[in-house]
């Protein structure tokens, strides 16, 4: 081939590649004139409905059982309403925010109400510290009323559809949720949760009444056994918005978080890991696609030391006593209305029971707590949602006798074969002359006793002359070794540190008065300042059961995660600790001799075994072998809180029970509680079922 022939078929090439490119240029064009021009208006519709939305997996929350494993709080799968924001104009929405709560209510569903503003009359429900700090976040004067307040939230979202002031408060409850949470039209807002699948029907079926809903399934929190154990546990319920501010990073503004008790504490193990799923969809509503982006990871199992059937019976058995109690039923009533157990493990420290009267349901709080509920639980004066057995502390009363007698032991001031010689009225000093309660009741003394003589007869006067030989800094000390007046460190919030009688908090409490003569006496007997709460006392019992060794209260058996694995007891400690803010166990440490320990139990054998002790007609016929004492404390009010705390079985010490009812006039009548709770621990309920059907005839049918 010639040079010019190649040259040619350069050309041609070139030409025809031109005329290729050329004729793309043209197709481009002509699409992008359609594109723009043509269809343009079209395609941008479908391009502006079309809608991602991130919608969060919500992570079921670890559950909480007892020491068997038995689920007392669980996660089901619920069905939970949504709102997202649509294009409606405010009188609509807010007509159709009350078309909304109409069915809500129709179904008695709890839905979110955050709004700090009552009614009848207008109230602001949350304290002026914080109120201040919610005027100015809403723009609202300092000095406004709650009343004028309420009437700006009706101006600011417009509310004209109804003039009726309690439907007004539920949609401005609603709207401020909204406001407060941001809400759009890819975030929604949680509005209620757990509802029925009738109520779930309804919405379905009249979707044009409630703009912007959306039905999603979650789980929800479930207590699978009512109020069993409702102060142990505790609540959760969904983040408001203090906590969302600084929690913004792990949560999300619909979240549910724990409150109260195991709920509370152990959140950060409970709570687990929401995962996201996309979900494509027009603006109609219609769904696209979806896909999950990112799992969600369930929460861990918290697994507590008590016993479900043994709380059982420890609430049923204090609840029954202090309605006896208050009906008279040991003779003249008291105006007994509140109390508390605790079953301990005399050697772990590991809490078997403890029940708190009254109690309160945590499901009332799942989706938000009602108005009405509310105030039912905050305007009972016997305070259903505080924790006596950790929260309160009341004077013990002669309960604190064994301290005012191992304290005289251990430092000598009497032994084991001291006798001192009850007349009554102890006369040493003449501007206090404090009588013993046999004195009060048969007009004499008790006579000599020793030590153990002393704890079963409960003979101040015995305790007030070993106190005065002693001086109250010794006293004190002893208390304080026994774990009294200081926090047990037991892993649940708002636990009371109490106080022991001394110096110290006399200065505290009394003026900085100097300490007196009569102050040991009354102290020697559980009075003047000594305050405790029912989990110091369990301590302290179980102490003196165990040879004198301190414990450290528990109510967490192990943490069992998702994954399988368990959470080491020195990462929970270390947890708690940091969570509750708790300071390491700096007291004293002693060994107390056992044979002064051993005087002091036998005494309190006494109390329940011999004809003379004050407890003997509660266990004169038990098959157990009980060391015990009672306790009658004067308290303000010309009230008399009654105790009794003891231990067994005598020989080989398990448990310690105590129990404390307000008002409850003497400490034998709650001893009652006590029999009842040995009788389960110690399985003498399964016996006297197996005697009952032994004792039952054998009856053959013949067809």
């Amino acid at each position: 081939m010639t040079r010019n022939s190649k040259k040619v078929n350069v050309n041609l090439r070139f030409n025809s590649l031109t005329v290729i490119i050329y004729l793309i240029g043209i197709v481009l064009i002509v699409k992008l004139f359609s594109l723009q021009i043509v269809h343009g208006a079209e395609y941008r519709e479908q391009s502006n409905t079309r809608l991602a939305r991130e919608s969060i997996l919500e992570a079921a929350r670890g559950a909480i059982l007892d020491k068997t494993g038995v689920p007392l709080v669980t996660s089901k799968m619920g069905f939970s309403l949504e709102m997202y924001k649509s294009k409606v104009d405010t009188d609509t929405l807010n007509q159709d925010i009350l078309n909304m709560i109409g069915v809500l209510e129709k179904y008695n569903i709890s839905y979110v109400d955050s709004f700090p503003i009552t009614i009848y009359p207008f109230e602001f429900k949350i304290s002026d510290e914080t109120l201040q700090k919610w005027k100015k976040s809403n723009n609202l004067d300092e000095n406004i009323t709650a009343e004028q307040a309420f009437y700006k939230f009706i101006d600011k979202y417009k509310i004209k559809n109804t003039n009726n002031i309690e439907e007004v408060r539920k949609i401005i409850a609603i709207r401020y949720e909204l406001s407060e949470k941001g809400y759009s039209s890819t975030k929604s807002v949680t509005i209620a949760k757990d509802m029925p699948r009738e109520a779930v029907a309804e919405f379905s079926e009249s979707s044009e009444k409630f703009a912007g809903i959306n039905i999603v399934v979650q789980p929800v929190r479930e207590y699978t056994s009512g109020n069993l154990a409702s102060h142990i546990l505790g609540y959760a319920s969904q983040i408001n918005s203090e906590e969302y501010e600084t929690r913004k990073n792990t949560y999300g503004q619909n979240d549910i978080i724990g409150k109260t008790g195991i709920e509370y504490v152990f959140e950060e193990y409970l709570k687990g890991k929401n995962g996201t799923k996309q979900i494509d969809m027009n603006v109609d509503g219609s769904t696209t696609a979806e896909y999950i982006s990112e799992d969600a990871i369930a929460g861990s199992d918290i697994v507590l030391t008590i016993d479900a059937n043994l709380q059982k019976v420890t609430e049923d058995a204090l609840a029954s006593n202090i309605q006896k109690i208050a009906s008279g039923g040991f003779g003249k009533a008291y105006d007994a209305k509140a109390g508390a157990c605790l079953v301990m493990n005399v050697n772990s420290g590991e809490i078997l029971a403890m029940a708190s009267y009254p109690d309160y349901n945590p499901a009332d709080f799942v989706g938000g707590i009602s108005q009405e509920a509310w105030n039912n639980y905050t305007n009972n004066e016997a305070k259903p949602l505080v924790d006596k057995a950790i929260q309160n502390s009341y004077s013990p009363g002669s309960t604190y006798k064994m301290v005012t007698a191992i304290a005289g032991l251990e430092s000598g001031v009497i032994n084991l074969n001291t006798t001192i010689n009850d007349t009554g009225v102890y006369t040493k000093y003449r501007d206090y002359q404090p009588k013993c309660w046999y004195y009060t009741d048969y007009h004499r003394g008790h006579g000599y006793l020793n030590v153990s003589g002393a704890i079963e007869k409960s003979c101040n006067y015995f305790f007030y002359e070993t106190s005065d030989r002693m001086g109250i800094d010794t006293l004190a000390r002893f208390a304080k070794y026994f774990g009294l007046g200081s926090k047990t460190g037991v892993e649940l919030q708002g636990e009371t540190t109490g106080v022991v009688s001394s110096k110290e908090s006399k200065q505290k409490l009394h003026n900085n008065e100097s300490w007196s003569a009569g102050d040991t006496l009354q102290s020697a007997i559980g009075q003047y300042d000594n305050e405790f709460s029912p989990i110091q006392m369990a301590r302290y019992i179980s102490m003196l059961a165990n040879g004198g060794h301190k414990i450290d209260p528990t109510i967490i058996k192990t943490i069992r995660n998702s994954d399988g694995t368990e959470v080491s007891k020195e990462e929970i400690n270390k947890f708690v600790n940091n969570k509750l803010a708790l300071e390491e166990d700096n007291s004293e440490n002693m060994e107390i001799n056992q044979e002064n320990l051993d005087a002091v139990l036998e005494g309190m054998r006494s109390v329940t075994s011999d004809s003379g002790g004050t407890a003997y007609v509660r266990f004169k016929d038990f098959n157990i072998s009980v060391g015990g004492k009672t306790g009658s404390a004067e308290a303000p009010g010309n009230k008399v809180h009654a105790w009794f705390v003891g231990f067994a079985p005598f020989e080989n010490p398990e448990i310690a029970i105590v129990v404390m009812v307000e008002n409850g006039g003497h400490g034998n009548y709650t001893a009652e509680v006590v029999r009842d709770i040995m009788e389960e621990y110690f399985g003498m309920n399964t016996q006297n079922v197996e005697e009952d059907m032994s004792a039952t005839p054998y009856i053959q049918i013949v067809n």
